[in-house]
């Protein structure tokens, strides 16, 4: 793994069987790199965040700036402090 970054953690993605509330302007932001339906698949998902300590839509994780990816069910993250307004948005 010479380029690649190594994670800090490798958290497990939750199916959900309803979405998680999450901001307009999150959806919208997501909306525009990966397209409507990747949106609506995306939605009901959610992570056990380990920076922020709780539970958040991978929608809000993906635009996260610790994300590095999303690999077979699960996420891969770097782990560092954030403020809870630039994990938002």
């Amino acid at each position: 793994m010479s380029s690649a970054e190594r994670p800090r953690y490798e958290v497990t993605i939750i199916r959900l069987e309803r979405a998680l509330r999450t901001k307009k302007e999150v959806r919208e932001k997501v909306k525009e790199m990966l397209g409507g339906s990747m949106v609506r698949k995306f939605s009901k998902d959610a992570v056990d965040c380990p920076v922020l300590g709780k539970r958040v839509s991978f929608l809000e994780c993906y635009i996260c700036p610790n994300f590095i990816r999303r690999f077979k069910g699960t996420v891969h993250c770097r782990g560092k402090p954030i403020s809870t307004s630039s994990a938002e948005g």
